[in-house]
């Protein structure tokens, strides 16, 4: 998919039915790791994962405040919406809806959509530890587990080349 990514290993994940939870440490201050989480997104996410597909795909967003919206912007300016962001607390804490279906579609009814929780917590060492917890996939109905699974693989891999994203662009805080 044309970007480095980082050892497998270096993203650890725990599930549930309808949750899932990934842990990594970066070598960044939370600052750091913010900022390139939410500022950097089109660097690090798989591009095929967009409705636009990495040939017509312009832009790839989150705008930076509670209600702000997580988009993509595609060909002849399309814009698609993924989720609305809920807590906006640099750098310590961001919540967003996650309002793509198991089918791809959009779920305009934040009711029906999962959410997403980043914890960015810094470490004695000067590094971060990256808490991301994929929650409530049950409002996704029926195929909410086999959804929770695909993300399984799917977050894993966009940990990994936030990871890789990171270690390039970030000095080494220590």
């Amino acid at each position: 998919m044309g970007q480095e990514n980082v050892n497998p290993e270096d993203v650890h994940q725990d599930v549930d039915r309808y949750s899932l939870r990934s842990v990594l440490l970066v070598p960044a201050t939370a600052e750091q790791a913010f900022a390139v989480f939410t500022g950097s997104l089109a660097d690090w996410w798989v591009r095929e994962y967009t409705w636009s597909g990495p040939a017509a795909l312009a832009e790839l967003g989150m705008e930076p405040r509670a209600g702000g919206m997580l988009y993509e912007i595609g060909p002849y300016g399309f814009r698609g919406d993924w989720g609305r962001v809920l807590t906006w607390d640099p750098p310590r804490r961001l919540v967003f809806t996650w309002q793509l279906g198991p089918d791809r579609l959009p779920v305009p009814d934040p009711a029906r959509a999962s959410e997403v929780e980043v914890l960015f917590l810094p470490d004695d060492s000067g590094q971060t530890r990256i808490e991301l917890e994929h929650r409530h996939f049950d409002r996704h109905g029926e195929a909410a587990e086999g959804y929770r699974a695909a993300l399984t693989a799917g977050w894993h891999e966009l940990l990994g080349r936030y990871l890789a994203t990171l270690t390039r662009t970030a000095p080494d805080p220590r």
